[in-house]
Order: structure tokens, then sequence, then C-alpha cells
């Protein structure tokens, strides 16, 4: 570091600038505390450094900086940051413990470089104007390096890699009267886009304006990439990792984190269109709905949320299907408590409904009309609106206690925000485009995040418990109100590789709480299909089985014995994994890191993953690889560094290698790495908060590994105050041995495991198996007998056949313990 300041003094005069020698009338550079303020030419620029690995630049328009906005950013004020600027002739130098900025003011542009002086992203410098305003278009233009690969950008369906692509980043899927160009359209699906992209180069970028954007990743000049915005102000965060994981831990710092939802939230998920989709809405039914619960229990199907979609209500009088009237279709519903009161009876833990944002009027109550008459409509050419005011507290605290408010009365836990894409552009299901004008194409990209949030924070008080959102669209921000799913998809394979590629595009950028409709939502699903998209969706984030097509409506029992056998197996095993999911969501709620991680997520330098868009991590150990062909017999599957193991088999593969699986119908390749330690519960047909009284735990042994188990109550908000259970496992392979560390628990929240039952893959049995528990504290069994250190045979045994050691011992969280493995 030194000796590179050294070397640019002897080609600039330099100027060690203290932290208020800049302020002097005249001066080009001006420095208070974390900004520097430079004037160039017209034009007023503005650095914020945020961390020593991020910082935020600006260049105020004609009225100057606009004020911060709440709905995307949610960190604007950050601690002084020691970094050193020397001014030089035209230009300046900025360093912290991570950066150095290099910068010249006439014209404005930046260099921003490593500790170790490697350069890793820059202004175009074959351009004069590379930052400001075109008219009312903010646009900025940077050097594309040539081994420079981009993701993230939102739910996209395209591509992965978007490196020499055009992108426009605009909420809404296409429009068109034929959805085959339209609806249906992966090049324009655009449901939840978000202006955020990592490099890998080791660097992540924040567009920080909510208009319309469009980015040129190198697709016009093959030097360049382009981000440009309709209106709004020049804002943008450079975030320096360099690893995948360090800009999502910063991105997600700034935008928000996802909030743990409840444990139970981690089973199926269920939405019926009560018996009676769109042109059959005169048999929807609330007896279909219990029917269809019982059924589930019946079939030792298990599941823990429902939700009924838009058949509920009847369709409003001046929106028709794009509006809701709050009021319950007739004669299906005669008795809406006493449904929910079955449903929670069968032990379904919350029990959603749909929603549209426009508000309605009714046959008995005109909401709509109440709502213009209070004036918390946002207006529309000069006139009071269909929707309510999202954006103000007033206008949502009026929507919960006058239109919500009676359906949580009944039994209604939280709800479906549907098409959030509406405000400011053409409905779907509406023939018109609502408000319009500067402000709205500003608001119309946060309008499904303050959509989302004003039922996810009513409902949260109301029920007093964590809040859950189903939403379609969002944007930068959305991953605060989990959780959003991938739109109506059609129950075809064409369109099943891309739901794929969006969930892992999500991941990408910062949205972890994400699902889709297992098997398809439109149309009858070839039952092949079925299969394969369910089995992806039970290793989903968030799995959701819905479908719109009368009669089947993707309930498993009407796709034939097989797919119903499979279905239930794969769900069951989600339900055995919900240990592993549960503490996965923590891990994102706590670094950002999402449930679906793109391979190269974790490995950015690793050229093979740039463009793998059907294989991904589901958390930190598994890779999960669908299979998107038709009558496929086999597939390609690219495994990273490291060590692999087939989940089913249990064989062994090196990393970086391409390998070929035989997939038959019943198997999803899905792969363990080397080192891993996958925490499980006994299958039951539904989720209770509290942790399981025991556990089994898979282990993968190699080298040094671990595995935080997080537990807590499972519903409330006490773990953001702390109560919560985090045990660190420890794996230690050696030459002759093996450790298993349980350390004692953390937080401020006792699980009370009284078994584990531990299975750990090894090619020969073990000379022996010993615990070793701490010397101050007895450990009983059950009986009240003190558990020996040395286990005898009757604690462990060895599949020679499966090449799996099975050890049964008693947990010691408070104190922890080691179990010690002799080879």
């Amino acid at each position: 570091m030194k000796n590179f300041i050294l070397l640019l003094s002897l080609f600039f005069p330099l100027n060690i600038i203290s932290a208020n020698s800049c302020d002097e009338p005249g001066h080009k550079i001006k420095r208070r505390g974390n900004i520097l303020e430079i004037a160039s030419g017209d034009r007023q620029y503005r650095i914020e450094w945020c961390t020593s690995s991020m910082f935020r630049i600006r260049v105020a328009s004609t009225g100057g900086f606009e004020e911060n906005e709440p709905w995307m950013v949610v960190s604007y004020d950050w601690p002084d940051i020691d970094y050193k600027l020397t001014e030089k002739e035209g230009g300046f130098t900025l360093v912290t413990d991570d950066l150095i900025v290099e910068g010249t003011s006439e014209p404005f542009k930046i260099k921003v470089f490593d500790k170790e002086n490697k350069l890793l992203h820059a202004d175009a410098d074959d351009v004069d104007l590379t930052s400001g305003y075109r008219g009312d278009s903010a646009f900025c233009i940077k050097k594309l390096f040539a081994d420079e690969h981009f993701f993230g950008f939102g739910e996209r369906m395209d591509f992965i890699d978007q490196r020499g692509k055009n992108l426009s980043l605009n909420v809404g899927r296409g429009i068109g009267a034929d959805h085959t160009e339209g609806a249906y359209n992966i090049l324009r699906a655009n449901y939840s886009p978000v202006p955020f992209m990592m490099s890998t180069r080791g660097y992540g970028l924040f567009f920080h304006n909510s208009y319309k954007s469009d980015w040129d990743m190198g697709y016009t000049n093959a030097g360049h990439y382009t981000f440009t915005a309709k209106g709004g102000e020049l804002d943008y965060y450079f975030i320096y990792g360099p690893a995948f994981t360090s800009l999502m831990e910063q991105y997600t710092h700034l935008t928000g984190r996802t909030p743990l939802m409840p444990r139970f939230a981690m089973g199926l998920h269920v939405g019926t269109y009560s018996g009676g989709t769109w042109g059959y809405e005169n048999i929807t039914s609330q007896y279909y709905v219990v029917q269809l619960a019982k059924k589930l229990r019946e079939l030792g199907i298990p599941a823990d949320i429902l939700h009924l979609d838009s058949t509920w209500r009847i369709f409003g009088k001046k929106s028709g299907k794009g509006g809701t009237s709050f009021e319950w279709r007739q004669p299906g519903f005669p008795d809406p408590k006493a449904m929910f009161d079955s449903l929670y009876d069968l032990n379904f833990k919350m029990v959603g409904l749909h929603i549209r944002p426009r508000i309605d009027n009714g046959e008995k109550k005109n909401y709509l009309d109440l709502a213009q008459k209070v004036g918390i409509t946002y207006p529309e050419n000069g006139k009071p609106g269909d929707f309510p005011d999202y954006f103000s507290e007033k206008a949502t605290d009026w929507w919960w206690e006058n239109c919500m408010l009676q359906l949580a009365e009944l039994g209604c836990k939280y709800v479906k925000t549907d098409e959030g894409s509406a405000f400011g552009r053409i409905g779907n299901e509406v023939n018109r485009v609502g408000p319009t004008g500067k402000e709205v194409e500003k608001l119309h990209n946060v309008f499904p995040i303050a959509y989302a949030k004003a039922p996810f924070e009513h409902f949260m008080a109301y029920n007093g418990m964590r809040g859950m959102n189903h939403t379609r669209e969002g944007f930068a921000g959305i991953q605060r109100f989990p959780f959003i799913f991938a739109g109506d998809w059609p129950s075809e394979w064409q369109y099943f590789h891309p739901v794929i590629r969006g969930g892992i595009n999500c991941g990408l950028s910062g949205i972890g709480a994400w699902t889709h409709c297992m098997g398809g939502f439109e149309h009858i699903a070839d039952p092949e299909l079925y299969i394969r998209w369910c089995q992806f969706g039970m290793f989903s984030p968030v799995a959701m089985l819905f479908g719109m097509e009368h009669p089947r409506y993707k309930e498993p029992w009407q796709y034939g014995e097989q797919a119903l056998t499979i279905f239930r197996d794969y769900d069951r095993l989600r339900y055995k994994l919900v240990p592993y999911l549960y503490s996965s969501f923590y891990n994102m709620y706590k670094t950002g890191a999402p449930v679906i991680r793109a391979l190269v997520f974790h490995h950015h330098s690793d050229p093979n993953t740039y463009s793998i868009d059907d294989q991904y991590y589901f958390g930190e150990n598994f890779i999960v690889c669908p299979v998107t062909v038709k009558g496929a017999a086999s597939r390609v599957v690219y495994l990273p560094e490291g060590r692999w193991y087939d989940y089913w088999s249990g064989r062994e593969y090196a990393g970086r290698q391409y390998i070929l699986v035989k997939t038959p119908l019943e198997k999803l390749p899905v792969f363990v790495k080397g080192g891993a330690i996958i925490p499980m519960q006994k299958v039951k047909e539904h989720i209770v908060p509290a942790p399981p009284d025991s556990l089994i735990f898979e282990v993968f042994p190699d080298g040094k590994s671990s595995f935080e188990l997080y537990e807590d109550d499972g519903i409330s908000l006490d773990y953001q105050k702390g109560a919560f259970s985090v045990v660190t496992v420890t794996c230690r392979e050696e030459e002759d041995h093996i450790r298993l560390i349980f350390n004692s628990e953390s937080g401020q929240y006792y699980n009370n495991h009284k078994d584990y039952l531990l299975k750990i893959h090894l090619d020969k049995q073990p000379q022996n198996v010993s615990a070793q528990y701490k010397e101050s504290h007895v450990i009983l069994d059950a009986a009240g007998n003190v558990i020996p250190s040395h286990l005898s045979q009757n604690n462990w045994t060895y599949d020679a056949d499966a090449r799996l050691l099975y050890i049964s011992c008693k947990p010691d969280n408070k104190s922890g313990f080691e179990l010690r493995i002799v080879k």
C-alpha cells in the first residue's frame, strides 16, 4: 500500500488533506465526515463511505440531491469511516482498509483498486462524460473487462450470466393478447426485477433508483456496460467482496434481510380455487376446502399452510377479477368462520386469502365508495382512484380496519398480494392503467413493496406472531416481507427450466424466500412433468402446490398412483429436513445468503459455473439437479471443487468435473458436499413450532467441517432479542479417528433435546466409539442411570452394505459433548 502511494507521488504532486481542510470557498473537493463532495462542471458529485468496502456515488440533478427513500434501502446511517484523502492536480485518491479509489474531477471519473492494487472497476476511459444526465434520464458508463461476468438483476427467466445482454428492469410480465408472446414470454418476464448485480471481478453494484432502468451489459459495445433510468437521480452503491457471499451480506444489510417466518412455513403450502376456478365460480365451496385438507391428512401427505385463491370472493362491480370486494361468494361460503375453525382443527397452522390491490364495490358493501369518500385512495387523473394509497400509513390503517380486519377475525392469518404490477401499468385483469404521471413512474417499481408491507405488518401485529406474506411482484427490498412466488407459468416442459432459472437468479439478487407453483399453474400437466416439477418444488425455499386447471388443480392424487407416491415421498423428505432448512433460513436472516444458491455464488472463480442454470445449492450442503427434459434417462451434472456424494447411493465423486447420472423417474439427482452435517427430524403430518425432542444427524466426514443448528420457539419475534439456540456441530476427520464435537449452545433459548441418532458415512466398521461429556455434568438416561462415557454395542451399529455407522446418544447442549470414532 505505502509503495503504491509513493509511486503515485512520483507523477503527481500530492497534498494530504485533513478532515476539515477542504472547505475553502471555490474548492472543488469538500470533505464532511464520510462524505466527499466534488464540483465537476455544472454538476455536484458526492462520494459517501458506508463501510471500508462500500461507498455510494450520487450526482445531483438540477433540483439537487433527493431525499432518502424508505422502500429500497433501510440503512442510511453509517459509523465514521477512517479513510485517507489525498488531493492531486485534477483529481484525488481515497484509501480505506479495503479499497483505493482514484478519481478525477474534470470530468468526474473513478477507478477502484483492492488493497493489493488490482484494478477492480472503472468508469469507461474512452468516453468523456461517463455519469450524469441526458434530459431526465440518469446514466452511467463503465469499463467492461474481458474476464468479467455479471449475475443478479432479480427474478429473470432468460439467462443467468448477463454479460453481452440488454436488460430492462420494470415490474410486470409481458403484455399482449397472445400469451405466448406476452404473459408467457420469458424474455419479457419481470415479476421481480432488482437493480443489483455481482461481478466476477469481486464487486457488486446497486443502482438506487426506482424508475424503469435499462442495462446494456456489453450488448452494444463490448468494452462498456451502461445503466440508465428514465428519471430520478444517478445514485449507486459500489460494494467490494470479493466473495459473492460477502457481497450479498453487505447488499442485504443495505436493503434489509429476510426475517424468519414461523417454523411451520417450512412445510407444504397448498393453494386452492375452492373447487371452482374462473368459469366455474358458481361451484366454489367452503366444504371443498375442508375436504381437500382432510384428504391430505388421510393420504399421509404432510401439509401446514393453505390459501384460498381469488374465487372465495365475488368479483368487483368496477374492476371485476382485478378488484377486491372483500365479500364472500354465495352460496358457497355460508359460514367462513366454521371453515377456518375446521382447518385449524386439522392442524393447519395458517390459512390465507387471495387479494388484488384495487379495492372495489360488492353486492352488499361498497368499500371503494367508502375509501374514496374518506380520501385514502391514490388519485387518478385528478380524481379519487381505485388503489388504496399503500404508501400512506393513514390509508393502510383504514384499509386494514375497514376491509381486512373482518377477514382476520374470521380466521384469515395472511394474504396473497397478487398483481403488484398493476399500479401505473395496464392490469392483467383490468384493461386500464390506473394512476399515471412522473411520480407514478417513480413509485411503480416500489409499489409491490408497499403493497406487501401493509398486510405483513398488520397481520403480524394482529396474530401476535411472525409475519408471512405471499406475493408475486417485487423489487429491491421485497425480501423483507417474505415470500414471493414465480408467477403464473403454464404446465409445459418449455417453462419448467426457466422457472428454475428464475429462482436461482432471485437468490443472486437478495431474494431468498421464493417459490413457484409445483407442476405449473395453468393447463393440465403431463404426469412426468408434474413429478419432475414437484421434486424440484420440495427442494425449493418454500414448497407450494397450486394450480388453476379444473378439475385437477394440481392435487397429487389426480395424476396417478405413481405421481401420488413420489409426491408423498419427497414431501416427507422435506419434512424430515426441516431442521436443516430452518437453520438455512436463519443463516439467510443473519448473512443474506439465500436458500437457493447458484453454483457461481460459492465458486465465482470457476468459469464452469457461469452458465449453469439448472443446478443449485440448497442451503450450504446440497446440490440439487432437476431433470427438465421429458423422458430423460440421464443428465449431465457439474460438481464443483471438493468431494461429493450421491445422496441416494452414497457413491463418492471428486469435484471439478462433469459426470453423467441416471435419472429414473423416482430419482431427483441430489449430491451432498464432503464434510456435510445434515440435521433432520422424524416425519410428522404437520410441524409444531417448538423444536423436536429427537434429532438425526447425517454426517459425511471430510477434513474439518461444521454446521450451525439453529432453533427457537418457532413462532414469536423473540429471536430478534436473543431468544434462540445455536449449537455448532464440528466434524474433524483425522488419519485414525473422527471427532464429532457438539459445542454448548449459544443464545437465550434452551432446546431440550432428548435423543440424537447419528448416521455417519464410513467405508469400514470402526474399532470403537466413545462419548465424552463434561466431567462436572452427569448425564442420565430415561431410567435415571448414569450414561457411561464409553458407548457399548447397544449404542452403535455398523451397516456394512450401506457403509453407515449409526450412533444413539443423549445430548448435552448446555455443556457440550464429543463423540470419538476410532477407525
